[in-house]
């Protein structure tokens, strides 16, 4: 009984994505090898999801960013959307099981609108999906029926601005990323506005996971009496804006911890009224999951002001030692460094040496004198260039850089300050990484990680007498040319293996490309890149991520491409893995393009397996667009789209056109005569094969974007 007990409990561990980061521990690791090195290339789409919730700025105020990494458990998969709502869905088939509409204001001005995911609980009985939004609302919501817990909060919501935020009413205070949970207590951070020095507080706090019952509120700035006070020189610690976590949390539950990764104090370039090393800022903090009482920390910035935030969640993992196991945990950072702490006593398991680092000629700004630099591993990106780097991949491109360093500074290493002359620094304010963070893999002991290389280029000027501040930043974009090609030499974007053992590099290779540079011949580049990464016990690992629309498999052993497909955008997100009741490994991909570095927007989640017998060639499309409400007020159901099985067609031969798109057009003239909408009354029978439409379109030179008539997955 006990070994079959176990074997059940081994299956769900492999089948289910229960977790933002894959488990407990945040590795991103899946046990599956259905998929694998010998058959990654067959991957082919199985089913696509459109929900339909997208923004491009000209209906809304704020556009959107699809970023969400869908969890599933007992085969059925929860997917939160861009603008909050919840969707549950048959893992295999995408089937719609029940939505859950928070009815966010669509009118909310934020920076963008997304959601990085939610969160699942269960003490055996119940099934909770804790959902939150950016009107800084979380919501308890059934798992089986989609209804609220009523037992939850008011109503089975609670609002974390009320009583915490009010001060600020029109200052950003908002939840885009998954809360988390430990020993049934939920930790949460928010969104915090850091464009001034005063507002919302960045407060940690935890709440009983049934009721919403506030248990506990640490002060990431502290208070007089308590430690790390002594940081902030006079009242500059009073109503302080920033050092919040926006990002991912991870806990132990058998330490009984949560890592919290904090951020950059506000404002983030200017620092002079905020004089002292700043704690718990740009900080690694370990807090006790049922008193909020600190536990140990680790400060990787001093005095912040180069938006140093620490964007990744901590990955938990156990280190071989002198022959003996550590547990340890990884943080991440926007620099390039990764920071490797004991992870019940926060002792650095690799040496950090404290260096020192150039003041700042501007008046009033005490900056640190030192930074702590780990010396293994080394750092993933790039920290520094020199104006013999800048660019030669086109000589358009150089011409656009030499004019835009004139008069700029971009000679020196790390933790050089921003000036009053448009400054050039690297990495930039969006990393080396970000929040997409590493995946680890526990059997070889290697962490994957995607970087960028795109510099921040801004200055400081000064503000207005009057002003609460003497200086603010003026940014120029980030540091590259009107075709977003870095102004630096590339590589441009990075995926790196690295040993936590050794702290050293497995290897490291560019991810991706632009199409017209590689048209031209030049060499891979590597791409800005935002989202994760997943490894699978198939030796792959998976990752979106690139601004160039496609999804890659690469061997996790040596760094080698072995697949790689196009997507409806960019998949600027993080990928999962699950097996579904029938057995069938998936991986799912947001590809929601926008974000910071593309204008074409989607909501669309693109599902893939391997090739099942007797299944049309073509995905699924299921559509989950909401729909306009009914004269009784009633919402009507979403229905999923029939996909048809008039045969493939031939898309992979045809220019221009992405691999996913295989169906056969005749359908749409049986729907709703499709080629006379466009051409008027066709006189004369013609192939619907998709071949034929698309050579047809490229032989008069006629659009071959779908998306000239709809939106493609519809």
């Amino acid at each position: 009984m006990k070994l079959l007990i176990s074997a059940v409990l081994l299956f769900a561990a492999g089948a289910d994505w229960r977790y933002y980061g894959g488990d407990v521990a945040a590795n991103k690791y899946s046990t599956l090898d259905q998929i694998n090195r010998s058959n990654v290339r067959q991957l082919r789409p199985a089913w696509i999801l459109d929900t339909g919730d997208f923004s491009d700025g000209k209906t809304w105020s704020s556009r959107s960013a699809f970023e969400t990494t869908p969890l599933v458990v007992d085969g059925v998969m929860y997917v939160s959307t861009s603008f909050h709502r919840l969707l549950a869905l048959d893992g295999d088939t995408g089937s719609l099981l029940w939505e859950f509409d928070p009815g966010f204001d669509r009118n909310t001005r934020v920076v963008l609108h997304f959601s990085r995911g939610v969160t699942y609980w269960s003490d055996g009985r119940r099934k909770r999906i804790l959902l939150g939004d950016q009107q800084a609302r979380l919501f308890s919501v059934d798992a089986v029926t989609g209804k609220v817990d009523e037992s939850f909060g008011s109503g089975g919501m609670l609002d974390l601005r009320k009583g915490f935020a009010d001060a600020y009413p029109k200052t950003p205070y908002n939840l885009t990323s998954p809360v988390t949970v430990c020993r049934d207590i939920i930790v949460t951070g928010a969104m915090v506005g850091d464009g001034e020095p005063h507002g919302p507080s960045g407060d940690i706090r935890g709440f009983d996971v049934r009721t919403g019952r506030l248990k506990w509120r640490f002060h990431t700035v502290p208070q007089p009496g308590e430690f790390g006070h002594d940081t902030w020189a006079g009242d500059s610690w009073k109503e302080r804006a920033g050092v919040n976590a926006w990002t991912i949390m991870s806990a132990d539950e058998k330490l009984g911890l949560v890592y919290v990764p904090l951020t950059s104090p506000a404002t983030d370039i200017y620092g002079g009224d905020r004089a002292g090393a700043n704690l718990f800022a740009d900080s690694l903090v370990a807090l006790d999951c049922n008193t909020g009482r600190r536990r140990w920390h680790f400060q990787t910035v001093h005095h912040n002001i180069w938006d140093y935030d620490l964007p990744a969640q901590p990955v938990q993992f156990t280190m071989r030692r002198g022959g003996r196991n550590i547990d340890a945990v990884a943080q991440i950072t926007k620099t390039g460094f990764v920071f490797v702490f004991d992870r019940a006593t926060g002792k650095p398991l690799f040496d950090i040496e404290e260096r020192p680092v150039p003041k700042s000629p501007i008046a009033g700004e005490q900056a640190w004198p030192t930074q702590p630099f780990p010396l293994k591993p080394p750092p993933f990106a790039r920290q520094s260039m020199t104006r013999d780097e800048l660019t030669t991949v086109t000589p358009e491109s150089r011409a656009e850089c030499l004019e835009k360093i004139k008069d700029a500074e971009i000679e020196g290493g790390l933790y050089r300050p921003v000036t009053e002359k448009p400054t050039a620094y690297f990495p930039g304010t969006n990393g080396g990484a970000n929040w997409g963070g590493g995946s680890f893999d526990p059997t070889t002991g290697t962490l994957y990680v995607n970087s960028m290389d795109v510099g921040a280029f801004m200055r400081l000027v000064p503000r207005p007498a009057d002003a609460k501040l003497p200086w603010r930043t003026q940014g120029f974009g980030r540091f590259w040319d009107s075709k977003n090609y870095p102004c630096q030499q590339p590589p441009w974007g990075s995926l790196t293996a690295i040993d936590l053992n050794k702290g050293e590099f497995r290897w490291q290779v560019r991810l991706g490309e632009f199409d017209e540079l590689r048209k031209r011949g030049i060499p891979k580049t590597g791409t800005p890149n935002l989202g994760g990464s997943i490894v699978t016990a198939g030796g792959l690992v998976f990752i979106a991520a690139t601004n160039d629309g496609r999804f890659r498999a690469f061997d996790k052993d040596t760094g080698e491409e072995l697949w790689l497909t196009r997507l409806p955008a960019s998949g600027h997100a993080t990928p999962m893995t699950y097996r579904g009741r029938s057995g069938r490994q998936f991986v799912a991909i947001a590809a929601g393009g926008g974000n910071k570095y593309n204008n074409e927007f989607t909501g669309k989640l693109v599902v893939f397996a391997l090739p099942g017998k007797n299944e049309p060639p073509e995905p699924r499309l299921i559509s989950a667009i909401a729909k306009p409400r009914n004269a009784a007020g009633e919402k009507y159901a979403p229905i999923p789209a029939k996909a048809g099985s008039d045969g493939p067609g031939r898309a992979g031969n045809t220019a221009g056109l992405p691999g996913f798109v295989i169906f056969s057009h005749e359908r749409h003239v049986r729907a709703a005569g499709a080629c006379a909408r466009c051409h008027g009354v066709v006189q004369r029978k013609i192939s619907m094969s998709m071949t034929a439409c698309m050579s047809c379109h490229i032989r008069m030179k006629a659009s071959t974007d779908c998306s000239k008539c709809h939106e493609l997955g519809q």
